[in-house]
């Protein structure tokens, strides 16, 4: 299942099933899953482990140096989890010393082409990210995501569960979760309510739903001050574990939240 232009390390550890396609380069520290396929012209270079059955395409580079000034050649990884489509063009590099040495991606995710995660992200499950959208490093990015194309992280953002980010959106805050954010004309990301389509899509009732809004309401509506709205929250939390989850969110952001 490998072709013969390819340019696989003897101590590369290949899995039953892989596909590797023409003139791939994968390095000495790279494993890979079972199933997995990847397509030609990839390069999987470092310290990079890869699950089983995802689908690398085309001129894909994962596991390179991270684009980080403060890098000086310390032993760091590249974790992707299953099932994951990674598409042409697509970029994922290696973590560092200073964010735990580890960039992670989970499972049954599509990255469309362009796209790149950067040093020491953390990406949930069931994310998609459209063409081009870029995450700075030390990002984290949690389950259920949609990130539009052309979205750009800061880094050091989060962003929650079940969260929507628009065509073009620039983050330079914290999403909480089930929010969907829409660019200002400066380009500037700011909530627009909460993704109501996309919880419905994955069978949170109306019960649920209407929980989430009062709990956006309460942080994004009347400019009621933050402290305050926690507070109001920690109530509301009482009677919904997808508030609580908000609520966690909030506390433990160190950056402002996305306003």
């Amino acid at each position: 299942m490998i072709h013969p232009t390819a340019i696989v390390d003897p101590s590369a550890r290949i899995g039953a099933g892989v596909a590797i396609g023409a003139y791939s380069i994968v390095g000495a520290d790279v494993e890979i899953g079972d199933g997995t396929s990847v397509g030609p012209h990839v390069v999987i270079e470092g310290r990079t482990r890869i699950g089983r059955d995802n689908r690398i395409f085309q001129f894909a580079s994962l596991g390179a140096a991270p684009q980080d000034k403060k890098f000086a050649g310390e032993a760091s990884e590249l974790v992707i989890g299953d099932r994951n489509h990674i598409r042409e063009f697509v970029t994922m590099h290696r973590g560092t010393a200073g964010g735990g040495g580890a960039t992670r991606v989970g499972d049954d995710n599509w990255f469309l082409a362009y796209s790149h995660v950067a040093h020491d992200c953390r990406v949930g499950n069931h994310c998609v990210f459209s063409n081009n959208a870029t995450i700075a490093g030390h990002v984290e990015v949690g389950d259920h995501v949609i990130a539009s194309g052309f979205v750009g992280v800061h880094q050091f953002c989060r962003i929650g569960a079940h969260a929507f980010i628009g065509m073009g959106v620039l983050l330079s805050g914290d999403v909480p979760p089930f929010l969907m954010v829409a660019a200002d004309a400066d380009t500037q990301g700011r909530p627009r309510g909460i993704n109501s389509e996309g919880l419905k899509r994955r069978g949170f009732d109306a019960e649920r739903i209407a929980a989430i809004k009062r709990a956006y309401r309460t942080i994004y509506v009347g400019g009621t001050p933050l402290s305050e709205a926690r507070a109001r929250l920690a109530e509301q939390a009482r009677d919904s574990t997808d508030v609580a989850q908000m609520l966690a969110f909030i506390e433990a952001s160190e950056r402002a939240l996305a306003r």
